[in-house]
């Protein structure tokens, strides 16, 4: 299927690695021009030429900024330009009981996950409508549905992108502009191996058992049963991105391998 993506350009938060990185790719190898992000120069330039070392006719640039703050964002924006689609993937996680979340904890996922995406919003939105075209993606989590009560935080964090999204998508009739979340479900992302590596470590635990209690005990409805693969979710939004995605606007598009037992 052609996504009719070439020539877009696109601006992808936190994609140095997992789901960002993943996304990144997948548009680069629809003919879009992909701008990375991250807050490490060094990974981030490495991210930049993995793309390109696999699709040298790609056009593929990098902005270091760290998005945690108003500052970081505008540093952001002045460098990006214009884009034409926006995916707001940057995301913490933390598992911690809800007693030991301090405020600084609850201000800086409220920073991270959703006011990085709200500010880049803000700028990017107006210039969309008025070009009568644009796409502007929360990567989201079936957390931000299914709060856990290890990441009262990060729930909070996510359930917050969904009301963010809808909203904004709210202010798109009849302009040509989407706004869409996508809700994944648990991923193989680098943070969550390195968890689960010291998970098994303290357990005494080789990696494939730790994964598989955590779907016997933690994930049990989940039909999938095993880790999301980045690229997996990288499709969905990718889609989501695309002319042919236009009648889908204001939507929660759940890829979280049946986790969510919902009909809606």
């Amino acid at each position: 299927m052609d996504f009719q993506l070439k020539g877009k350009r696109a601006l992808v938060t936190g994609s140095t690695a997992g789901i960002g990185w993943a996304t990144a790719r997948e548009l680069a190898a629809e003919g879009t021009h992909v701008i990375l992000n991250g807050r490490d120069s060094a990974r981030l330039a490495s991210a930049v030429e993995r793309i390109q070392a696999e699709m040298p006719d790609a056009t593929i640039d990098g902005v270091q900024a760290d998005l945690s703050s108003a500052a970081g964002c505008q540093r952001l924006l002045d460098a990006a330009g214009e884009v034409d689609i926006l995916v707001n993937n940057l995301g913490i996680f933390e598992p911690k009981a809800f007693e030991q979340i301090t405020d600084a904890d609850w201000t800086r996922f409220f920073e991270v996950n959703v006011l990085s995406g709200v500010r880049l919003s803000r700028d990017h939105l107006p210039r969309m409508k008025a070009r009568g075209w644009g796409r502007i993606v929360f990567i989201s989590s079936e957390s931000g549905i299914c709060p856990p009560a290890d990441m009262v935080h990060y729930g909070m964090s996510k359930s917050a992108q969904l009301s963010v999204s809808r909203g904004l998508a709210e202010t798109c009739v009849g302009t040509g502009v989407t706004v869409n979340a996508v809700l994944p479900g648990p991923t193989r992302t680098e943070g969550v191996g390195e968890f689960f590596a010291k998970l098994a470590r303290d357990a005494g635990q080789t990696l494939a058992q730790a994964e598989h209690d955590f779907f016997k005990f933690a994930r049990p409805t989940s039909i999938l049963q095993r880790f999301i693969e980045p690229t997996e979710v990288a499709a969905m939004v990718t889609y989501v991105c695309s002319p042919r995605a236009a009648a889908t606007n204001g939507a929660a598009l759940r890829v979280e391998g049946g986790v969510v037992r919902s009909l809606t």
